[in-house]
């Protein structure tokens, strides 16, 4: 395995009985909607010049939030504290129409990083309180993207926060319900809200489609096929990260001994792999690959040479920048492309 440079890891070789190994989840890390919203920063900076705001972290990893700031990007938790006239981007995790609004009278040129999949459930909850539906959003309070959805109709929209809550919520007409979710949730916890909201809504009604994205999906897929063999899981990702959060609590329930979440592989304890045999690493979809690799040269240096990919699925998803950015970056290009040879 080819060394890193600048990694140093603190974990030393201990011997156990058997094989060390590492079993690799696949997929993991980057998905489609983080790698559009960080090439829209990096993108608007190019640009227009630094520097260029962000609401909220444009995705939950402390590592490409510094990579961003060291760039250009200034991160805010409100529009307000973005000068009149400024360019700001939109987290891929989605704002309510009162944000827009508030960053419009602020004579803000926003440029709307949220992930494709995140607008379709914004989406369903307009269309839905539209026809006059309850909508029963199923998802953790106070994040961004619940936040998001319940804003584009919060008359219509009650949160439920876990199965426990599905079993005490009240609806105004059980015959006009419908539950939508938080795209990063656990599936297993998720269907078993749903579960028992049907138990006492008969008549709920589903989304149009799945709102848990591809992404975290795949990478729960992964990781319960990995924690079968694993005597620990290494998750790489930050605390606010919810899909990477959902990740060690798979692990855990689907046969991992232990499974921690880590930002760096620093933070990784001798402790935690002293007698261990087979370690499982994943990440979560807004982590790059380079703190995965760094996690593995770590484990390397403490003899766990074998580094086994397990695959479950392939993704190869892409999507389009913003289109604010899209038109001007079109229109720059246009400006520098040379005229018309004269021929004459």
């Amino acid at each position: 395995m080819p060394r890193i440079p600048g990694v140093r890891s603190r974990l030393k070789d201990t011997p156990v009985v058997g094989h060390k190994r590492v079993l690799l989840a696949a997929p993991r890390g980057y998905c489609a909607g983080v790698d559009r919203a960080v090439i829209a920063v990096e993108k608007a900076i190019e640009h227009y010049g630094a520097p260029v705001y962000v609401r909220k972290q444009i995705v939950h990893n402390i590592h490409v939030v510094s990579e961003l700031e060291s760039k250009g990007a200034i991160f805010v938790e409100e529009v307000d504290e973005v000068p009149e006239g400024s360019h700001i981007v939109f987290s891929a995790h989605g704002v309510s129409p009162a944000v827009v609004n508030a960053a419009s009278d602020r004579g803000l040129q926003a440029i709307d990083a949220t992930c494709p999949l995140v607008t379709k459930v914004h989406r369903e909850a307009v269309r839905f309180a539209r026809d006059d539906f309850e909508i029963l959003l199923i998802g953790h309070e106070g994040h961004e993207e619940v936040e998001g959805t319940a804003g584009e109709a919060p008359e219509h929209t009650t949160l439920v926060g876990s199965p426990d809550e599905a079993d005490t919520v009240e609806v105004k007409d059980p015959n006009k319900v419908v539950w939508l979710s938080q795209t990063t949730l656990s599936v297993d916890e998720t269907m078993e809200t749903v579960r028992r909201l049907r138990t006492r809504f008969p008549n709920l009604q589903d989304p149009p489609s799945d709102d848990i994205c591809y992404a975290t999906q795949n990478r729960q897929v992964a990781i319960k096929k990995v924690a079968q063999d694993a005597d620990l899981v290494i998750v790489v990702g930050s605390a606010n990260s919810s899909n990477s959060v959902r990740l060690v609590e798979v692990a855990l329930e689907y046969g991992a001994k232990a499974a921690y979440r880590v930002d760096y592989a620093s933070e990784i304890r001798q402790e935690w792999i002293d007698g261990v045999e087979t370690v499982g690493v994943t990440s979560g979809a807004s982590v790059p690959e380079v703190l995965v690799d760094e996690v593995l040269e770590s484990l390397a240096s403490a003899g766990y040479l074998d580094v086994q990919e397990v695959k479950t699925a392939e993704e190869d998803l892409m999507f389009s920048l913003p289109k604010e950015l899209r038109t001007n970056l079109k229109g720059a290009k246009n400006k520098q492309a040379p005229g018309p040879r004269n021929q004459s």
